[in-house]
Formats: C-alpha cells, structure tokens, sequence
C-alpha cells in the first residue's frame, strides 16, 4: 500500500527562514508596514498590531481615526516613527511601504469599503494582510498572491461560505491564489501549493487581542519574507509564547504579556540548536 502523506506540522526549526537584518542595514531597510484600522468603538485592537509590528520592523505607519491615534502616542509606544497619514497622504504612504495590514478594529462603513477595495485593486504588487473588519468589506475576487487572510472560523465561513475545514482551506488558497492562515484550537496555514498545520498555544489565548497581536505580527514578518513563511511562523511564533507563558502562568496571562514575550520566543527559536 502506497504510504500516507502526513501533514508537516510547524515547529521551532521553521523560524530559521525568517529573514534576519543585515549589518550596515538603515532604518527602514528591515520593513515599512502601513496598518489600517480602528474606529470609535475599538480603540485597542490596532493599537495592539501597532505596538508589536513595531517590534519587527523599522518603520509603522497608523492610519486611523484620529482618536485612536492620540490615544497610542499616549501609551508612549516604542515606535521609531509614527506617522498618521491623513486620507489625502494615505496613496503616498502606500506607495511607501513594504505591507499592509487592514482590518484590526476596523468599523464597517461605506467609506472603509470603498477605501480596502480600491487599495486591493490599484496596488495588486502590494503585499496585503487582511483581518478582522477587512472580511465584512472586501471582495473575494480582489484577492491575489500578494494576499495573506488571517480569518477564525467564523470569518471563514461568512467570507467564504463555505466551512472552515482542511479541504475547503486548500482549496481556496489554490482558488484565489493567496495565502490564507486559518485561527483555531489547531490552526491550518496554506498556500497554494503548500501547507502546514500548526498546534502551538492553549486555552489562554481565547483571550480578546491575542488575534490582533497576531495579525500584526505576521504583517510585520511579511514586509521581508515570503508570505507563507511569514503566516507560518507568526502563526507558530504567537502559539509558542502563548505556552511559554503558560508554563509560569497558566491561563492567566493577558495579550499585552503575549506581546512582551513574542520577541523573547523568536529569539528562543533562533538560538536553538537545531540538527
């Protein structure tokens, strides 16, 4: 009998594929990431993707309404630069950056949607991170291999119509030629050729945030890696610092300790020893 083809299951080794920064490099060399997101009613998500993109790359733009982005400069962020472009800068900056992520906490509005959509189909060299609010508002057939979704079940099945399962993920990942990291109790991450599942993280993590520290972080790892690479890893990076915490912790930890210990988890990962 013809042996099975078992699933390849993310771990540790996977992260010596990131991409690390070069000696001599200058700031904004090691990413510029543009984040879309927020609104009246949620103010903490973005500023979640803000603060821990800021850890991953050089350079984090925020463009979102304006009280969301007084309240981040109140929580002093260590950002190198933080810049809130206005609508009218907003294809500047674009134009500028290496990724962009859109959706965390973003209300649903007429405008918005007309706004993502026209970002999608006029910059289709542009790498893309859709999350969260982006999925009540963009158009499937926009998307493209420069496209990373980071949907739970629920997105999933609203965005698509389809279930969240292994064989609807494949295929909608070939479908539409795009990366799509679907969230769960084991999460499934496919490209349209590849694919890999990941089992890291624990109940601690149902906690509100931890997706939009997620969301950020992959966006932040995709300004200088290949796309799966980048949902791959951030998925298994967040999952591991979520059960390193849990071996201190149990499930009382917040996704503001989730953030202050991602970096920490990268640098485990990379260190280990590997044969």
């Amino acid at each position: 009998m013809p042996k099975i083809k078992e699933d390849k299951l993310l771990g540790p080794e996977y992260l010596q594929n990131l991409k690390k920064p070069k000696k001599g490099s200058r700031k904004g060399d090691n990413g510029k990431l543009l984040i879309i997101g927020g609104s009246e009613t949620y103010h903490g998500a973005p500023i979640l993707s803000v603060m821990i993109a800021s850890r991953i790359v050089d350079l984090v733009y925020f463009f979102s309404v304006k009280k969301n982005v007084e309240l981040a400069k109140k929580m002093k962020l260590k950002i190198r630069t933080f810049i809130n472009p206005s609508e009218k800068e907003l294809e500047d900056y674009v134009e500028k950056v290496d990724a962009i992520l859109i959706g965390p906490g973003l209300e649903k509005s007429k405008n918005n949607e007309v706004m993502i959509n026209w970002l999608l189909h006029e910059f289709k060299d542009k790498k893309f991170i859709l999350d969260a609010g982006a999925f009540d508002m963009i158009k499937p057939r926009l998307l493209n291999k420069n496209c990373i979704l980071t949907p739970h079940t629920g997105e999933f099945k609203k965005f698509f119509g389809k279930e969240a399962d292994k064989k609807n993920v494949k295929a909608l990942a070939k479908k539409h030629n795009c990366v799509i990291a679907l969230k769960g109790s084991t999460d499934l991450i496919a490209g349209p050729k590849e694919f890999m599942i990941n089992k890291s993280g624990n109940p601690g993590m149902t906690k509100g945030g931890t997706g939009d520290i997620l969301a950020g972080l992959i966006a932040g790892l995709a300004c200088t890696n290949e796309l799966f690479t980048a949902a791959a890893a951030g998925i298994f990076i967040n999952g591991m610092a979520g059960d390193r915490l849990a071996k201190t912790r149990g499930t009382y930890y917040s996704a503001e300790d989730l953030l202050n210990e991602i970096p920490r988890t990268i640098k485990w990962c990379q260190d280990l020893k590997l044969n």
